[in-house]
């Protein structure tokens, strides 16, 4: 029974220790670049959330999200149903796709997941490194791969933006002394719409957009965090020479 109890401790220890350690090493062996992130920026939060509308939302979901809280970053209701809302009926709707589960499945080999909190889950530079790192691989079903995500099956929808890239390879020692090629850098080999810095900058604020997305109300619950914080320093005056008076006698 002790021996039984032992190994079951042992397991426990397995679970929360190790196990952790292993994934968190695993996303450390991924360098990603830092993502600009300015949530206060409407215009950048406007520019983001019109490429997610109109490049993510056909194969993604954003079922937590709803097309009226894009007022919050300066839209009118006007400008959302005259240029944003294609998918829906009506500004107080969810950002659903129309695309059934099934058929993602068959053409993508899973469901693509939904973005609402995809940067509280990922990170947002990851998803920032993610979206720059595409390249053109002819042995893949959608014809493109990922640095950061080795064999994704989501095919790079953003490619007339930035063009085609190619890997450029070079040459180091696997752990048995071996020779083994690896992915140095992206070259450009077809130009796109946009010139590498202009498709940086829009990536930044899809990004950002999509930070924003996760939690909308995230800065009015600074503004209310910050207030609270100066009304207990505030208080805090007032209740020490409260406590001041009212113990006068005593000391």
């Amino acid at each position: 029974m002790k021996t039984n109890r032992m190994s079951f401790v042992k397991a426990l220890l397995l679970l929360f220790f190790v196990l952790p350690g292993t994934a968190f090493a695993s996303e450390e062996s991924v360098k990603v670049d830092h993502a600009p992130i300015n949530i206060n920026d409407n215009e950048s939060l406007q520019r983001g959330a019109r490429l997610f509308i109109n490049y993510c939302l056909t194969c993604h979901s954003a079922n937590y999200m709803r097309y009226s809280r894009l007022e919050d970053i300066g839209l009118t209701e006007a400008e959302i149903k005259d240029n944003l809302l294609f998918a829906a009926d009506k500004p107080g709707d969810t950002m659903h796709v129309s695309m059934e589960s099934k058929q993602a499945k068959a053409w993508f080999g899973a469901p693509p997941p939904d973005l609402t909190v995809i940067t509280r889950s990922r990170g947002a530079d990851w998803v920032y490194t993610y979206l720059r790192s595409f390249y053109r691989d002819d042995s893949r079903p959608t014809g493109w791969n990922n640095v950061v995500f080795d064999k994704v099956a989501m095919p790079h929808v953003l490619h007339e933006l930035q063009g085609e890239m190619l890997p450029v390879y070079r040459n180091e020692k696997d752990e048995e002394g071996k020779d083994r090629q690896v992915i140095d850098h992206l070259a450009l080999a077809k130009p796109g719409k946009m010139t590498p810095a202009e498709y940086d900058g829009a990536v930044a604020d899809l990004v950002n957009y999509l930070y924003w997305m996760g939690e909308p109300s995230h800065g009015l619950r600074l503004h209310i965090g910050l207030i609270v914080v100066f009304f207990l320093a505030a208080f805090a005056v007032v209740a020490f020479y409260l406590k001041k008076e009212f113990w006068k006698d005593v000391h």
